[in-house]
């Protein structure tokens, strides 16, 4: 039985809105709504359609989700086929690529575009299996810039830390390096000491040893 669940899972059908499921666009501009699938058995006669459902309408009971697009896939060597959409609707996917790209832009949007989007995928081939994704839409007069000073600041005493450590690693070296010349000098030094005061002794005390007696 595990193994049986296992199996299942594996091919599941799946559909996303990519990393984040939010988007803001300008208004009066043209906006990407993003959405792929997968299947791992592939897929036959594939509808799929994408929902507006505004979070701004306050009604009891909620509205029905709204239509806007739904087209319709016959296979992997074929692109998809728009059913029905909106006139501001554009389908920019592709099928026939490295991804089962169902995405769609929306154009010239409006405050009232603001709201739920859903990319709803069904597969008849996976006893139609349906999975769907959520991506919310905000429009907003103006963009508005982020302040990275925060930002630039933090980074630039991080760098500067580093840099002072680095500085200092570097002195160290070199105040190491003066250190060790300096006792290895002192080092010849003493053994040079050391070995002419042997010589001349020795020098010395062989002369002395040559000399010959005084005459009487």
């Amino acid at each position: 039985l595990p193994g049986l669940h296992i199996f299942a899972i594996a091919f599941a059908l799946e559909v996303s809105v990519g990393k984040t499921n939010t988007v803001t666009a300008l208004n009066n501009s043209n906006v990407l709504l993003p959405c792929i699938f997968s299947t791992c058995i592939g897929f036959q006669d594939l509808v799929f359609t994408w929902y507006f459902n505004s979070t701004e309408l306050v009604a009891d009971p909620a509205p029905l989700p709204l239509q806007i697009f739904q087209g319709k896939i016959k296979n992997k060597a074929t692109e998809p086929t728009p059913i029905w959409h909106n006139p501001r609707v554009d389908f920019v996917g592709s099928t026939t690529k490295k991804d089962n790209n169902i995405s769609i832009v929306l154009n010239s949007v409006e405050f009232s575009d603001a709201g739920k989007y859903t990319c709803h995928v069904r597969n008849p081939k996976e006893k139609n299996a349906q999975h769907n994704a959520t991506i919310f839409l905000t429009v907003v007069h103006k963009m508005v810039e982020t302040d990275n000073t925060v930002t630039l600041i933090i980074v630039g005493v991080v760098g500067g830390l580093i840099g002072l450590l680095i500085l200092f690693m570097l002195i160290k070296r070199v105040v190491l390096f003066i250190i060790k010349k300096t006792q290895d000098g002192k080092k010849e030094c003493l053994v040079s000491s050391s070995g002419n005061d042997n010589t001349e002794n020795g020098l010395a005390g062989s002369k002395a040893e040559q000399k010959a007696p005084p005459k009487a």
